[in-house]
């Protein structure tokens, strides 16, 4: 079509159409991926700065024992060791991301997920995980203990 040309009712109708047609499906593809691309990768969600926790009272926790605990949003373990001392540490392996736990039998903290091993420093004795478990201060006021970050 040249230009000053007008342009026939039949012809302005289909090209409408078409923009419509092709708009509508453009919403329909986005209405459906949308959805599923918020799934695959959420929002990060602002965690609000937890510098102490409260664990528990000692008497909760018994000699050569461990207990998960929360601290703010990940998992926390704090060990009594069997002089009666406390140590803690993030609860997430440095491997991939799993649980570990207090084995009281081996005397260390065990991940279940690929075997991995680490003292109660938090250093790697052995298995996958690349580097030690980050370490939490613990501290013991009257009977309450707390656990703080750095």
């Amino acid at each position: 079509m040249k230009k000053g040309e007008k342009m026939e009712r039949r012809e302005f109708l289909k090209k409408s159409l078409d923009f419509i047609i092709g708009g509508s499906l453009l919403g329909v593809i986005f209405s459906i991926f949308y959805p599923i691309m918020k799934f695959i990768f959420p929002p990060k969600l602002p965690e609000a700065p937890q510098f102490q926790v409260k664990v528990g009272n000692v008497d909760d926790i018994p000699l050569n024992s461990g207990k998960v605990f929360r601290f703010g949003t990940r998992p926390g373990i704090i060990i009594r060791k069997s002089d009666g001392t406390f140590v803690a540490f993030s609860a997430t392996c440095t491997h991939l991301g799993c649980i570990v736990q207090y084995r009281p039998d081996l005397g260390h903290i065990w991940c279940a997920c690929h075997n991995g091993h680490f003292d109660l420093s938090g250093n790697v004795l052995s298995g996958p995980p690349p580097s030690p478990l980050e370490k939490f201060n613990v501290k013991i006021i009257g009977n309450e203990i707390y656990v703080t970050r750095g």
